[in-house]
């Protein structure tokens, strides 16, 4: 049996990128500088002490990192990237948090330690951020020290019960063997916009890395749910203000569902559209077996809630932590904050294990695994 591959896990969260490399892969360093996030990484990982580093990726030294890692894995805010933020991308205050590790994986490289590969994980948003100029930034990062690099644009979905589209960088420094290039599902028109729209000198560093789309999904929503009797259900006047806040396409949808009397479970999230010059605020539900993307619960709109329809008409409550937890991919065993914000905090802000596992061994195993660079652990 070869030697498991060794990764830094920047950003870390609650440790999803871990969960999703799983037995071939060990980690030599992880950091993240949220409390919340720090004390469950701890909760599940006992080797934590021997690499967990709490606190700013900034105030860190190459000199803190063991090793020579075959992957640094790094999901840095991803705020001012999203449609939901301010887009201020790479310079944003948030996002400049990435600099803080390039700065480290600039320092290895100094030191002749760089990472063989480089996984960089955010939100859609990274691919258009200012026109695209900050994705060409990346490119430029990654090509100044040697690597090539191409990007996917995966939906987790495609794996799990949550619509949840993230873009994933690969970077190497060796040449990709032919077998790991070509077609892919993963290559949507935002990738190949982003791709055809970098310089010259870029576009010859472009890699159109290979990824196969997994195995048809056969859960929906409604399996991952607690039952009925072990949650706690909204009040039928709070139920009623949801369903005023839906607009006429949205409330006909669900009228639709009550009309076959039948049970249909739908995911329902609350967002400020504007109307008519007006900034509102709407229910938007779907029923096609699917939740919203998970967010962190930063006001009580960006919790999503679940609508039951059936006989005894309509029933509304929130997710539970629990179920989005499983909506991210995350073992029952999992060990989640106790408070609810907390736990939705941590997973709201992870990436989806399945899709990982996904990459690791699609992509990154196949790749790597040849004279792994064994970084040491302590």
């Amino acid at each position: 049996m070869s030697a498991p591959l060794a990764f830094y896990e920047f950003f870390a969260g609650g440790g999803m990128a871990r969960l999703g490399l799983a037995a071939g892969w060990t980690c030599a360093f992880a950091n993240d500088f949220d409390p919340v996030k720090a004390r469950t990484y701890r909760a599940n990982f006992p080797d934590a002490a021997d690499h967990f580093h709490e606190g700013d990726v900034w105030k860190l030294a190459a000199g803190d990192l063991p090793g020579v890692p075959d992957l640094a894995w790094a999901s840095s805010p991803c705020q001012d990237f999203s449609l939901a933020g301010a887009r201020a991308g790479l310079a944003g205050g948030r996002s400049s948090a990435f600099f803080g590790f390039w700065r480290l994986m600039e320092g290895l490289a100094a030191e002749g330690r760089a990472p063989r590969g480089i996984v960089i994980e955010n939100v859609s948003g990274l691919l258009t951020s200012h026109g695209g100029a900050d994705f060409a930034a990346l490119g430029e990062a990654l090509a100044a020290q040697g690597y090539r690099f191409g990007a996917l644009e995966i939906d987790a979905q495609a794996f799990l019960p949550q619509s949840r589209p993230r873009v994933f960088v690969f970077a190497v420094r060796e040449p990709p063997p032919a077998h790991l290039t070509g077609e892919s599902p993963f290559h949507t028109r935002a990738v190949r916009a982003a791709a055809l729209a970098l310089p010259p000198h870029l576009a010859e560093r472009w890699v159109w890395w290979r990824l196969a789309a997994p195995p048809s999904r056969n859960t929906d929503l409604a399996a991952l749910l607690e039952p009925d009797a072990a949650v706690g259900w909204h009040p039928p006047e709070r139920t009623a203000r949801l369903l005023e806040l839906m607009a006429p396409l949205h409330r006909a949808r669900l009228e639709a569902m009550q009309a076959r009397g039948e049970r249909a479970v739908g995911a329902v999230f609350r967002r400020t559209r504007e109307e008519d010059g007006r900034r509102v605020q709407r229910a938007e539900v779907r029923f096609d077996g699917v939740a919203g993307c998970l967010r962190t619960p930063g006001g009580g709109s960006s919790r999503q809630s679940i609508v039951v329809v059936g006989q005894g008409g309509v029933r509304s409550r929130l997710l539970s932590p629990r179920e989005a937890a499983r909506l991210m991919g995350l073992p029952e065993s999992y060990r989640l904050p106790s408070a609810a914000t907390a736990a939705l905090h941590v997973t709201g802000d992870g990436v989806a294990v399945p899709v990982v596992r996904w990459l690791a061994a699609q992509l990154l195993e196949p790749l790597l695994a040849g004279a792994p660079a064994r970084a040491r652990t302590a």
